[in-house]
């Protein structure tokens, strides 16, 4: 598949798979796609073990990392002030509250320890050491979720002659992603996983492709399947970003109780919600987005970064009680999800989900062919 994105990185496929698993990276980067590391996770020491490791696996194939970096954050976070101060009593009731009430028990803080820590990875300052990092190592290219590229990721980026991606959810963000420096768009559309605006990736993809041109635009947002592929590179993309199906390979870190909730999951179980992050991200319906964005006693979502602090430490606690079995747990247990998640109904290695979708999308373009002739 020549597009210009493929041609540029030295890919077979244009099949981008955004991942928090090394091992997801380096099998899509295996198979012949590009896998992309999501950063936001680690610690500078942690990244640089994890690029080394996948450095060893793909025996230089090019494969790239996505680093968090919201445009506009929980003014608060930074003053200065320990994160874990910053997060009103009132939450952190409400966090005890839906423990108790699901009974998920075991030791835990409201806010964990490394809270301050976590706090700085998602902001630009705090995003500065993880793209340091990503930059001492053969990547092929380097994106920025959330917000326009800051200044300093494309000076380093270019300087190691390495690409910047960025991800959209509407016109006038692409423009601004562009003006800022970014070399590829990700137009994302709303059946995303993760971080999502409200526009289709039906509608928004042709859009950004004519409102940037020539930046090549890769689609994300809804986009499993071979034929899905298809149909992204007939409105003009040069690529596809993937997140959600990656989620259900044997690679995959999933946690196996919230994997299974995948497996039985329908495109209709999808929700945005600023209950996980602070801001408007797509994710499975559980009893945790229930109660946060419906119970009336929910204080509300408090701002990026400050709802991660309180959801990813609760959350830690959720799944291993639900890999336990813990029936409460199963419950409020979730991640971010895609609406392809009603698509993903096996569990599969990585390599064969890139084969699957490479295959159906050569059937996809002889029906088109047919249909033409």
């Amino acid at each position: 598949m020549r597009t210009v994105v493929s041609e540029r990185l030295g890919i077979e496929f244009p099949l981008f798979a955004f991942s928090h698993c090394r091992d997801v990276v380096a099998a899509v980067t295996n198979a012949g796609g590009f896998g992309v590391l999501g950063a936001v996770a680690y610690t500078p020491a942690e990244l640089d073990a994890a690029l080394t490791w996948i450095d060893g696996q793909v025996g230089g194939r090019p494969y790239g990392v996505d680093v968090l970096v919201p445009g506009q954050v929980d003014a608060a976070a930074g003053r200065g002030v320990r994160a874990a101060d910053l997060i009103p009593e009132r939450h952190r009731d409400f966090v005890t509250h839906l423990l108790a009430k699901y009974g998920v028990g075991g030791p835990g803080q409201t806010v964990g320890a490394g809270a301050d820590a976590f706090a700085r990875r998602v902001s630009a300052a705090g995003a500065t050491g993880l793209i340091d990092v990503a930059l001492r190592h053969p990547i092929g290219l380097i994106a920025s979720a959330l917000g326009p590229p800051p200044p300093e990721m494309v000076e380093r980026a270019r300087a190691a002659g390495v690409p910047v991606a960025a991800l959209v959810g509407t016109v006038e963000h692409a423009r601004r992603q562009v003006a800022a420096g970014a070399d590829i768009i990700v137009a994302q559309g709303t059946e995303a996983g993760g971080h999502t605006g409200e526009i289709s990736t039906l509608v928004l993809v042709p859009q950004v492709v004519d409102a940037v041109a020539p930046v090549p635009v890769l689609a994300a947002g809804g986009i499993a399947s071979g034929r899905q592929l298809a149909a992204a590179l007939a409105l003009g993309a040069e690529g596809v970003w993937c997140g959600s199906v990656w989620l259900t390979t044997e690679e995959a870190e999933t946690p196996e109780a919230v994997k299974r909730k995948f497996l039985a999951a329908s495109s209709l179980d999808t929700v945005r919600s600023r209950s996980r992050t602070g801001k408007p991200a797509r994710q499975l319906v559980s009893a945790w987005t229930e109660e946060w964005d419906h119970a009336q006693e929910s204080p509300g979502p408090l701002g990026m970064p400050l709802q991660m602090l309180v959801a990813e430490n609760a959350m830690a606690r959720i799944v291993a009680a639900a890999e336990r079995g813990e029936p409460g747990a199963l419950e409020l247990a979730g991640y971010f999800v895609g609406q392809v998640v009603g698509q993903l109904d096996q569990v599969k290695p990585a390599r064969e989900v890139v084969y699957e979708m490479i295959s159906e999308f050569g059937a996809a373009l002889d029906r088109l062919k047919r249909l033409s002739a």
